[in-house]
């Protein structure tokens, strides 16, 4: 608290000269102000003495974060000038993210008759951009044009970021092209514009444009650059952009780190992305975030953990991110308890309300059996969204509970907040295979284009061959194969081989396997299931001769394998594994989980 001296408490009148040292002292004693109440303090002086510097107090009480101090402290101000709104409109943008509210402000200025400059029009197009409000960001540039600041770079590059955020990139473009003067800054607004609506291959175009025209790029070009690499799967640009940081001896920052471990993950190159992680002499949540999501992406899910737990050693603290990623390794991995412990953190880290995090509870809780655990997280969530909705839907599918499931999709269809995608039905036509509901998987797929405007993907093809082969529909479901968008997947193949074998149908199987062979020749599974459709119709001969392809092609029957968690960690042991370190341990705990589920052991003496 700062004290102020006592001879100025009091409403005595003072000289020009006093007034002037008074309001001096004021101004000085503002700027070391770091509470609201010492604000209030020097806030209530001035008025006393009639003191008028709102345009000093008003930024000081938005540094402070203090939104309801700073709203009526403005509606205080008898006519607030240009200044006043453009450290309000930034306040709203930045401090406190309230973009509809920045919006109404550039409004009310300029319907008080002023004019908006190039410092207002960068905020207002940040909060259009994040609300997709499009016509008011169009609104605005018109003005732009009228009060001829089309050529501020600061306005073009937050226009660039507005339009590409509203996906209308063709606009974003034509402000890129019309700039007289580009610099680094330009470019890279394009480019990263490009990258966050999804055309990797524009941005990447772009960046060769930039590096014809002799632009030196930054940071900011080179993470850009290195996102598009990993969304193209394109490994030899980013080994080149790594070889490039290197010839001009550029740090490798955390940002590009980052972005040089999150590009190796993508391509899949993980002994890559460990080399850079492991050479950074300063890691932060931003680096470990990225190398536990490579390992987790690529199916390396016990590395996910096992680096998880280093980084709490490392005493790194997790964000949303972390979590979400590292319950997506403990749902691939059945890691319950794991799983409980990170529910555990996040409620006490309050993290636990995010709907990222309590989306990826769900979906973890649900692949690990826990189905009544995924339900209570679900109907405790504040706020739901699609990712929500999707992970609970597919919660009752993956448990044997269809018609639960194809219940909350008909209660999602009644939320007015979130409207089904195409995950959605995924998970509600699983859920038809699972109950066997024919007719009501054939009306849902149908309708997702009359109904939902939705154009059925692989993924929507592939469980209604699912669906129909599971029924004995094989002739449809091998229409629904030749109507794919695209060639078929091997999981749509091998589901209706799978079928096939069922109902020990010949016709459609041979069609089946000749596609298969020809998209997966080294896995056994294929040649056994056709080998056995053969066998089951006394064709020995057939048989054998798929027995005999398969060992032509070198292709050898792969052993079931399976997890379990020994203590914080998840071990693979294959079927009669008995070399593995834990052995003992596994066997034991098996023999016990199956006694207390009242099973009669028999072990083998030998």
């Amino acid at each position: 608290m700062y004290k102020l001296n006592p001879q100025i408490s009091h409403n005595l009148p003072f000289t020009d000269f006093n007034f002037l040292q008074l309001a001096e002292k004021l101004l000085n004693l503002l700027k070391q102000c770091s509470s609201t109440k010492s604000i209030q303090q020097i806030h209530t002086q001035m008025l006393i003495n009639s003191i008028q510097k709102p345009n000093f107090l008003l930024p000081k009480i938005i540094n402070l974060k203090d939104f309801t101090y700073a709203t009526l402290f403005f509606t205080q101000i008898p006519t607030p000038n240009e200044y006043a709104f453009n450290i309000m409109i930034r306040g709203l943008t930045t401090t406190w993210k309230n973009y509809s509210l920045a919006i109404q402000f550039y409004y009310r200025m300029k319907f008080s008759g002023l004019i908006p400059n190039n410092y207002t029009f960068p905020f207002l197009f940040i909060s259009c951009a994040n609300i997709l409000a499009l016509n008011h960001g169009r609104s605005a540039h018109s003005m732009v044009f009228k009060i001829g600041l089309d050529n501020d770079s600061h306005v073009n590059h937050s226009l660039i970021t507005m339009y590409c955020k509203c996906g209308e990139s063709t606009y974003a473009r034509k402000v890129f092209d019309e700039i007289r003067e580009r610099d680094v800054v330009s470019w890279n607004s394009m480019i990263s514009g490009y990258l966050k609506i999804g055309y990797a291959q524009e941005a990447v175009k772009l960046f060769m444009e930039m590096r014809e025209l002799g632009f030196e790029c930054d940071e900011m070009t080179l993470v850009s650059v290195l996102g598009a690499c990993g969304d193209l799967g394109d490994l030899n640009l980013g080994i080149w952009v790594e070889e490039f940081v290197k010839k001009k001896k550029l740090e490798v920052s955390t940002y590009i780190g980052s972005a040089l471990i999150g590009m190796y993950g993508k391509c899949g190159d993980l002994m890559a992305a460990r080399r850079v992680f492991d050479a950074m002499a300063r890691k932060d949540l931003i680096t470990w975030n990225a190398m536990i999501t490579g390992y987790s992406q690529n199916g390396e899910s016990n590395e996910a953990i096992t680096l998880f737990n280093l980084m709490k050693e490392d005493n790194i603290i997790p964000n949303e991110i972390t979590l979400v990623v590292v319950l997506s390794a403990c749902a691939a991995t059945g890691a319950l308890d794991l799983g409980k412990s990170i529910e555990t953190y996040a409620s006490r880290r309050r993290l636990h309300h995010d709907v990222y995090v309590g989306s990826a509870l769900v979906d973890m809780y649900a692949k690990c059996g826990s189905l009544e655990n995924a339900i209570r997280v679900f109907e405790n969530m504040p706020n739901k969204n699609d990712v929500s909705w999707n992970a609970m839907i597919s919660a009752f599918a993956l448990n044997g509970r269809p018609h639960e499931a194809i219940s909350l999709f008909r209660s999602l269809l009644n939320d007015d907040t979130c409207k089904p995608n195409d995950i959605t039905f995924i998970a509600v036509l699983s859920a038809c295979v699972h109950a066997g509901l024919v007719d009501e998987g054939r009306r849902l797929f149908y309708s997702m284009k009359s109904s939902f405007g939705l154009v059925p993907k692989l993924e929507h093809y592939t469980c209604m061959v699912d669906l129909l082969g599971r029924a004995g529909h094989l002739h449809e479901a091998w229409d629904v194969i030749e109507r794919m968008p695209g060639k078929p997947d091997e999981v749509a193949l091998g589901s209706l081989l799978g079928a096939c074998q069922k109902r020990r149908n010949l016709d459609v199987s041979e069609r089946v396997i000749k596609l298969l062979l020809a998209m997966e020749p080294t896995n056994s599974g294929n040649y056994i299931i056709q080998s056995k459709i053969y066998a089951n119709l006394r064709r020995w001969d057939d048989s054998a001769k798929m027995r005999v392809m398969m060992k032509k092609q070198g292709v050898a029957k792969v052993p079931g394998c399976s997890w379990i968690e020994i203590g914080s960690e998840v071990r693979e042991f294959l079927a009669g594994d008995v070399l593995h370190h834990f052995t003992t341990q596994m066997y034991r705990l098996l023999i016990d989980e199956m006694k207390r589920e009242g099973y009669v052991v028999k072990v083998d003496s030998t």
